[in-house]
């Protein structure tokens, strides 16, 4: 076998990942020489003992709090914390929280460095392939990550920031989270079905990754590990709700460590189509389109999921002759949302879905080339 070219980057961030390593915060904070945090959380972290417990071990420290992340992030909202925050001239973020909050530290950071708008630093697509990323090089604030789900979004270089019914995508290697803490102690609180729902975002994340045009050796052999443990988590009765949201998280991490390595493809356009322009939660989304976006790549890439179907079929004790089965096998036995209907998306929602999704980035690696809008339209009425 002829072995490609590769060409990826390793971010310098330091992982930590086990029960109570949060209580790290501040020696973490030390070690970057960091003493004003700016901390991003949304209100129930906020209300939670495990935020109480926090500030204390931050005893003494200069910190600014905000604590009303929206879902998806946003654009007014990161442009006007930018704005609050001048004069505090904070030396690092800690981002406690899922994906939205991530997602809003990578967009602060960005900002606060290179100024003007989040829109002058978007990533730019133009169809079929063409996909634009602006150089930005100032220095950027250090971001430690404390997540509590399995978006994998605390590691990657990428980020997602919602404006009106668009999501802006952005892409530096700066942003990338210097330091993670994942403990699981901090999402013990959060339903397990929430859990599994950014356990499908994880999934999609190895999954494109796998048949990415940028894939390679190093992201299928994460992906498959990653795939490993979600399998585990969401299928094996013997396991404690602690054993699985573990693997949940740790999961979700390795997803990152390949979205961030072979990038998304069809199935996270459409979600971010429509997380945006219905303002629903992108691990629901993701559920729901999963099974449906596989099915159409699987004409193509049936070779490069195979290694990941065995994976799903002999953790499962399963045998289900594509992954789009498997997924959508386990959506049933789990009980989670199959359908656009079910969280209020109408048959005339769908054509403007479509044809937005035909401007957004994940198109120019998808395995499969998308060239008309009606491709998308039949995956969406498939999980109509």
């Amino acid at each position: 076998m002829t072995i490609p070219h590769i060409d990826y980057h390793l971010f310098g961030t330091h992982v930590k990942f086990g029960p109570g390593c949060a209580q790290d915060l501040r020696a973490e904070l030390s070690a970057l020489g960091s003493i004003r945090p700016v901390v991003l959380m949304q209100q129930r972290m906020a209300d939670s003992h495990h935020w109480a417990t926090l500030r204390q071990s931050l005893g003494g420290m200069q910190l600014h709090a905000f604590t009303q992340v929206p879902n998806h992030s946003s654009v007014t909202w990161v442009e006007q914390m930018a704005r609050e925050i001048a004069d505090f001239r904070p030396d690092s973020i800690v981002a406690l929280g899922g994906g939205s909050v991530s997602d809003s530290a990578k967009a602060l950071s960005m900002l606060l460095a290179e100024g003007g708008t989040l829109a002058d630093h978007v990533t730019r697509f133009t169809p079929p392939s063409n996909v634009e990323i602006p150089v930005r090089t100032k220095p950027k604030l250090p971001i430690i990550a404390l997540p509590t789900t399995a978006s994998g979004a605390e590691l990657t270089p990428s980020f997602g920031v919602r404006q009106d019914d668009h999501k802006l995508l952005f892409w530096n290697r700066q942003v990338a989270s210097r330091t993670v803490l994942i403990d699981p102690d901090l999402s013990s609180d959060i339903p397990l079905a929430l859990m599994r729902y950014t356990a499908m975002n994880g999934l999609a994340h190895c999954f494109e990754g796998m048949y990415s045009r940028n894939r390679s050796l190093i992201s299928d052999g994460i992906a498959l590990q990653s795939i490993e443990l979600f399998a585990q988590a969401l299928t094996d009765d013997g396991l404690s709700q602690q054993a699985q949201r573990w693997r949940l998280l740790l999961g979700g991490h390795l997803s990152g460590i390949v979205l961030s390595m072979a990038r998304t493809c069809l199935h996270h356009a459409i979600c971010h189509v429509i997380g945006a322009r219905h303002n629903v939660g992108h691990g629901q989304v993701n559920t729901i389109i999963l099974p449906h976006a596989l099915r159409f790549n699987e004409s193509v890439a049936s070779a490069s999921l195979a290694p990941a179907l065995a994976v799903l079929n002999r953790i499962a004790g399963t045998r289900h002759s594509t992954v789009s089965g498997w997924i959508a096998h386990v959506i049933e036995q789990l009980d989670l949302p199959a359908s656009l209907a079910g969280i209020g998306i109408t048959a005339d929602d769908l054509p403007p879905i479509a044809a937005q999704t035909m401007t957004e980035r994940g198109l120019a690696v998808n395995p499969r080339p998308v060239s008309h809008a009606d491709e998308v339209l039949s995956i969406l009425r498939q999980a109509a």
